[in-house]
């Protein structure tokens, strides 16, 4: 068997040792005589499974006793509906940082169900590449039901390299690209949301971290299995939950635990991504719009310098194992998703085919 460098921005790459663990578990996990895909939900072996993963999630995150974790489905995209719903009013104001597309989704959600202000807009005119002014130079407004942001636009490549506040407003964000990246102050947030397949497990999965005192706000009209409340009340087993996304997702925290945790995560991160930014900042051939300040550790947007090699550059790319390295359809060029399963040994082939290309194509 021969697996390739997979760049994929999501459904991404796992740990191959977390892989493995899932295929010797697969027919019979723990002895149960059958998988966890077919174990119910209430069992007492699946509890244990859903018991761990939030334990270990805890422990990586260091996330503070008042704060709920809910394993929930329909991606994050859900939750630009859900986070209005259970912290805000029709008539509330809310505001939105806009700094690429899926903030910018967000916003267009929050607008059916508040008063959704537009705090800052870096999307005002095609793909914004930065940089992110510090938020004592938004448009804030003085009584909002929380604020929201995107840690990290996976499309364009942009991450924030800070929390931004207004005060006591609670702090939303989608942590889709960043969470369990690297270690976060949870206590400076109302609520952070994150699809799974980014760095976590497998599509299906959408993890929320939200604050006790922030539940039991959502309106009368929010479906049940939106209300947060409902949810963390039932340990995320109101409906049956995607069982197989949650052990998985609880293989890969077990994983990071013995990589050494977030912070030893979280150096490595960046060395790949120095390592790319590098060799594309000191070629000639290689772009990157991003400005320095906020280029993402996650992913990483580049361009040739005649964009009518690109579909040479993938093909020849795809033999030599690095694969799904084309850019988003909306700004295209090439794009390095480098999440945590993305071994320095990826890095190091891409930089070499790089490389070698430019040396032929130049």
């Amino acid at each position: 068997m021969s697996r390739v460098f997979n760049f994929s921005a999501g459904p991404a790459t796992l740990p191959a040792d977390v892989l493995i663990q899932a295929r010797e578990e697969l027919l019979d996990w723990g002895g149960q005589g059958m998988s966890v895909m077919e174990m119910s939900h209430r069992s007492k072996a699946f509890i244990g499974i859903a018991e761990k993963a939030e334990s270990d999630l805890r422990e990586l995150l260091a996330i503070p006793d008042n704060f709920k974790v809910l394993f929930l489905q329909g991606g994050a995209t859900l939750q630009f509906a859900t986070v209005a719903l259970n912290l805000a009013d029709q008539d509330s104001i809310v505001d939105y940082a806009v700094t690429g597309s899926w903030s910018k989704k967000a916003l267009a959600e929050a607008r059916r169900f508040a008063n959704a202000n537009v705090a800052l807009n870096l999307a005002e005119s095609g793909i914004p590449w930065g940089p992110i002014p510090e938020a004592n130079e938004w448009s804030l407004s003085d009584d909002a039901a929380y604020l929201h942001y995107c840690a990290n636009e996976t499309i364009a490549g942009i991450e924030f390299a800070f929390v931004p506040s207004n005060g006591a407003c609670p702090v939303v964000s989608d942590m889709s690209s960043t969470l369990v990246s690297r270690p976060i102050d949870v206590d400076r947030f109302g609520v952070i949301y994150a699809g799974a397949q980014k760095n976590i497990g497998p599509a299906g999965l959408t993890i929320v971290v939200v604050r006790e005192d922030l539940l039991g706000r959502a309106r009368s009209i929010t479906p049940t299995l939106l209300d947060y409340a409902v949810m963390a009340e039932s340990g995320s087993m109101s409906n049956t939950p995607p069982t197989f996304a949650w052990y998985m997702a609880g293989l890969v925290f077990a994983w990071l635990k013995s990589e050494g945790g977030l912070s030893v995560v979280a150096e490595r991160n960046a060395r790949k991504a120095e390592k790319l930014y590098t060799a594309i900042d000191e070629s000639d051939f290689y772009s990157n719009p991003v400005h320095p300040s906020c280029r993402s550790r996650m992913n990483v947007p580049f361009t040739l310098a005649d964009s009518a090699l690109d579909p040479v550059f993938l093909a020849e790319a795809d033999k030599r194992g690095l694969s799904n390295l084309k850019g988003h359809r909306s700004v295209g060029g090439m794009r390095a998703s480098i999440y945590n399963a993305m071994p320095e040994a990826g890095i190091d082939a891409l930089l070499e085919f790089m490389r070698e290309f430019e040396n032929t194509h130049a």
